[in-house]
């Protein structure tokens, strides 16, 4: 892996995840020399996903509506700091797994649109309030990403992709990454919505 290369894992419907990535682009801009990102899928909705692969919203996950409260508080005090647009502090009810296996198809197979792809997709979601687990609304954010809508379409259906995302999930859980966002550099790890010092700190102190 190069030197200039930050891994992050991440899931599409973690708020915590698009504020880190308004912080890494202020980090980026800052430095002489870009980095580039390397992304790796988790699967946030995994402990409420049933044998039937549907995310059951209902299930009991250990986290309780004080939990979340106070979710919602931080992601506010982000939102604050860090001036960012949104059209909500949580949304759990959009289930990620065909907007994940659209970014990892497209990240094998068209590299050089995936960072494209992969904003365009977290601000339907978080600015616009879009359902991005929608396949309609990820042929949309495809095309508008300059991608082959029908392509991705395809891609969100193919059973071979999914197959591979479900390995992909299954790496990240025997990286040992139990939350998300997750910033990895050099064997050393931060996690959340880090500030642009702390990237910093992480990338440069490593």
């Amino acid at each position: 892996m190069s030197e200039t290369t930050l891994e992050v894992y991440s899931d599409y419907v973690c708020p915590f995840c698009y504020l880190g990535r308004i912080a890494f682009d202020r980090y980026q801009e800052e430095r002489e020399e870009p980095l580039e990102l390397e992304w790796h899928p988790f699967d946030l909705r995994g402990r409420k996903r049933g044998p039937d692969g549907e995310v059951d919203v209902t299930a009991a996950d250990g986290k309780d509506d004080e939990y979340y409260e106070q979710a919602r508080q931080n992601v506010r005090k982000l939102q604050e700091r860090y001036d960012a647009e949104m059209a909500q502090e949580l949304r759990k009810d959009v289930d990620s797994w065909n907007t994940q296996q659209a970014s990892l198809y497209v990240r094998e197979t068209h590299p050089e649109s995936w960072r494209a792809f992969d904003e365009a997709l977290l601000d339907a979601l978080w600015k616009d309030g879009r359902d991005i687990g929608d396949p309609d609304v990820i042929a949309d954010v495809a095309a508008d990403a300059g991608l082959d809508p029908e392509e991705i379409r395809e891609a969100v259906a193919d059973e071979e992709w999914h197959d591979r995302l479900a390995a992909a999930f299954e790496e990240s859980k025997r990286a040992g990454v139990t939350g998300v966002p997750t910033w990895v550099y050099d064997g050393y790890a931060a996690s959340g919505a880090v500030p642009p010092e702390h990237l910093e700190r992480l990338v440069e102190g490593a």
